[in-house]
């Protein structure tokens, strides 16, 4: 029985039980329906004696405005504190129940008129719910969820040469394969799991040690690693932490200060600052502060992380002594809609590294590194002929032997350039090169064109140049590629 249909048998009832009350005649039977009369009760405000204190008020106005069915007398008054005659309580009941029926009624001719819809209408659901049924009888997991993508990548460096050994300038079709298990037990926090495998070599794109290191170039003969394997979780509104056995710094900071997105050169991708962000992965913890602001407002971040890249997997070196090759990187940013700061600092010991320097970027026994990194970038809120900018700089002081180096990048990126959803970008810079030596410094040039074929397909052709190329013996060099990438 519904609420309504209650409280019209208990008003009823409480008045067949009432001894006494005021004759039918006084009572103002125009205003028990509201079809019978002109002088219906139409709102509360109606009745002189009822006020918004009174215990019944806010039954008494749903009554009066949903469903028109509360007497009154003829002078204004409701008189809640009188008892009720049969005949009073029988009026009553029988004008609800009269408006109730022409409600029903009604819906009754609106099912007729809409049957055919609604046929089709019920027939949908049905399909739907054994739909969801399926998929929740056959679904991988009702907490995981699976990503992949998948890179192929023709691609070759012509001018390298190496003395004395088969020289890496032909062309080559690679692949870079990653899965990913995104689980979440709450909603809000995140275990990942990341399968990936690939058959590059190290030259001339595998190697990060080399300034044509491509973002996506993994070598791992073919065999299928877990490279990432991890858990983040909130604390109140504003923190998230995030502890694994194998994370990389990079994705433990609140953003990478940079709206220049290739995904070609692995340089490119560092904000002009490898030495601060270098990747290092490996076995750690961390949390970022995110400024609790209005939708739209600029918001500042903070960031610390602790990784060791060897020490935390071998006991025999440990988890925080030097030789383990501990990262220990932090950020202080802000972001707006469409730009974005920070400032970050990375101590690297010894067994830690600066990613696609022009030098040998490893620290070794004895030696340390203190990186510093300052980065900005503005984009257009619209897109068009107007470029995003990023600009970012990376100073590295090393000690026991480790040379100081410096680096930086500036790049310009185009969103929906020529057709919507496609992108360009052009980029400058130099890697890590030691101070005061000349023949360490190279320049890097990029260019690409990002074809978003469709949703989960895209194709970049990209060409890139280097001077003075390190892993080239020096000499200048030139490469290109054209990376076609699946996601799903």
């Amino acid at each position: 029985m519904k609420p309504f249909q209650k409280l019209l048998l208990a008003t009823a009832g409480t008045g067949l039980l009432a001894p006494l009350g005021v004759s039918a005649s006084e009572l103002n039977m125009g205003a028990v329906n509201q079809y019978a009369s002109e002088e219906q009760v139409t709102s509360i405000s109606q009745f002189s004696d009822v006020q918004p204190t009174d215990w019944a008020y806010q039954a008494l106005s749903n009554l009066i405005e949903r469903y028109g069915c509360v007497a009154g007398y003829p002078d204004g008054t409701y008189r809640g504190q009188r008892a009720m005659t049969r005949f009073e309580a029988a009026a009553l009941l029988n004008a609800c129940l009269d408006r109730v029926t022409e409600v029903t009624d009604e819906l009754k001719r609106l099912m007729a008129e809409f049957e055919k819809e609604l046929a089709v209408l019920k027939g949908r659901v049905d399909g739907l719910e054994a739909k969801v049924g399926e998929l929740e009888a056959t679904q991988f997991s009702t907490t995981t969820k699976l990503k992949g993508e998948a890179s192929f990548i023709l691609g070759g460096a012509p001018d390298f040469e190496l003395a004395g050994e088969t020289d890496p300038n032909n062309t080559t079709f690679n692949y870079d394969l990653r899965l990913v298990f995104d689980t979440s037990f709450t909603g809000k926090d995140l275990l990942r799991t990341r399968l990936r495998a690939g058959n590059f070599e190290s030259l001339p794109f595998g190697s990060s040690s080399q300034i044509f290191k491509l973002d996506k170039a993994e070598g791992t003969d073919d065999s299928v690693i877990i490279d990432r394997l991890f858990y983040r979780f909130p604390v109140g509104d504003s923190f998230n932490f995030t502890v694994g056995a194998l994370v990389r710094n990079t994705e433990m900071v609140a953003f990478i200060p940079s709206a220049y997105k290739s995904s070609i050169l692995d340089y490119f991708g560092l904000a002009g600052a490898s030495g601060t962000y270098n990747k290092a992965t490996g076995a750690g913890a961390g949390f970022t502060w995110k400024q609790k602001v209005e939708k739209g407002r600029p918001y500042a971040t903070f960031s610390a992380n602790y990784v060791s890249s060897d020490g935390f997997a071998d006991s025999t070196v440990g988890a925080f002594n030097e030789e383990g090759g501990i990262n220990a990187l932090t950020q202080l940013g802000v972001k707006g809609k469409n730009w974005g700061a920070a400032v970050a600092y990375r101590y690297g010991s010894e067994n830690s590294r600066i990613r696609v320097p022009n030098f040998s970027g490893t620290v070794e026994a004895g030696e340390s590194t203190n990186s510093v990194a300052v980065n900005a970038y503005w984009q257009p809120i619209d897109s068009g002929w107007i470029p995003s900018i990023s600009l970012g700089y990376g100073f590295n002081d090393g000690s026991g032997g480790f040379p100081d180096s410096q680096s930086w990048m500036a790049g310009l990126q185009w969103d929906d350039a020529f057709i919507k959803g496609n992108k360009a970008g052009f980029a400058v810079g130099m890697p890590p090169f030691e101070d005061g030596d000349d023949s360490d410094e190279a320049w890097l040039y990029e260019i690409f064109y990002k074809f978003q074929v469709t949703d989960n397909i895209s194709i970049t052709p990209s060409l890139f140049y280097g001077t003075n190329v390190r892993s080239n013996d020096g000499n200048d060099a030139w490469g290109g590629v054209i990376q076609t990438t699946f996601k799903f």
